[in-house]
């Protein structure tokens, strides 16, 4: 029981619940369900690309296309709604899956198959899916009156006071945790990122897990891409611009460490409800956008430097600890002289 108070993801969980708690004694609103269902709806979809990002980062890599990559597929899946609007709604968001799924795997050969370093990859192929996206729309974008209303209305739909987003928010996040803890797949991401070489003497292939990351990553990209553009009823080329940073942060702040090998699927959702709560609460608190950024950030900042210090481990001096230890049994030397 002790462990799990002193848990980053319970320290984590109590600071959300006492920064709730203050800003719903300022404003009683914010604590309304309203409110909440609301804020939970914006950051449905940061909560699935922050798992998608984590489960990259946990192969020491890092996925710079998710946003670009979420911009095409709601693209694509924008484009089947306006040209085919009598295709079922499933084959629609498959389509948009499909997109995101074939650019992750793009992503996973580059790395895995060319050995090119993750940031140079997802940072080139960013570019090339945003221009992806002007080409295929010719300078032009889709608006809300010519995708299909059954495609705008699904993200809309609610089931017990939820929001259709948060369900599958909710069933993501438990297909991630049974595929993490419960697979071998799941736990070789984590061999791979906590240390690779021995990960290869056990038969882990470290290509085929990368490859695996960044196509899991790839395909919820797409779902998220097809969430975004339904929910906001456009779709253009500048869609979730910078938004994949935003994802890192709270990867960042779940306590995901950037070297590979260690998070946590309620770490990584603890961290993106942190983002929510704070993007939702500064303006209620009515503080000025400008200074808004440079608070996230700072909580940003934060979460890297305790990371840090809580990555760091005290050197082991192994021969003081030998010559201590030789003293403490020198006396049963003699005494069996």
């Amino acid at each position: 029981m002790s462990a799990l108070f002193k848990s980053r993801d319970f320290i984590l969980a109590l600071i959300i619940a006492l920064a709730v708690a203050a800003i719903g004694s300022y404003d009683p609103v914010f604590v309304r369900w309203q409110n909440i269902s609301d804020m939970l709806t914006e950051t449905s979809v940061l909560f699935m690309l922050a798992l998608a990002q984590m489960v990259v980062i946990l192969t020491r890599g890092i996925d710079l296309s998710v946003a670009a990559n979420l911009a095409l597929s709601g693209f694509v899946a924008a484009l089947v709604s306006q040209y085919y609007p009598e295709v079922p709604l499933v084959l629609m968001i498959a389509a948009g899956v499909a997109v995101g799924l074939l650019l992750g795997m793009i992503n996973g050969a580059l790395i895995a198959v060319l050995g090119i370093p993750p940031i140079v990859v997802t940072l080139g192929t960013l570019a090339v899916y945003r221009g992806m996206i002007i080409i295929l729309a010719g300078g032009d974008q889709v608006n809300a009156s010519e995708m299909g209303v059954a495609f705008q209305a699904f993200p809309k739909a609610t089931f017990l006071g939820l929001a259709a987003p948060i369900w599958i928010a909710i069933g993501v996040s438990i297909l991630f945790w049974l595929f993490l803890n419960l697979t071998r797949s799941g736990r070789g991401l984590y061999a791979v990122g906590g240390n690779p070489v021995a990960a290869r003497y056990c038969g882990i292939s470290l290509g085929r897990q990368e490859f695996l990351a960044y196509s899991i990553a790839g395909a919820v990209s797409g779902l998220c891409g097809y969430l975004w553009v339904a929910r906001y009823g456009v779709a253009y080329s500048e869609i979730a611009s910078g938004y994949e940073l935003t994802v890192i942060a709270a990867c960042v702040i779940g306590g995901v460490s950037i070297g590979g090998g260690v998070g946590t699927v309620a770490g990584t959702l603890l961290g993106a409800l942190f983002l929510g709560i704070v993007n939702t609460a500064l303006p209620v608190l009515q503080i000025s956008p400008f200074w808004q950024m440079a608070i996230a950030g700072a909580v940003i900042l934060a979460a890297v430097v305790i990371n840090a210090r809580a990555e760091r481990r005290p050197d082991k001096l192994i021969l003081p600890e030998a010559r201590r230890l030789g003293r403490d049994t020198s006396w049963m030397r003699r005494a069996k002289a």
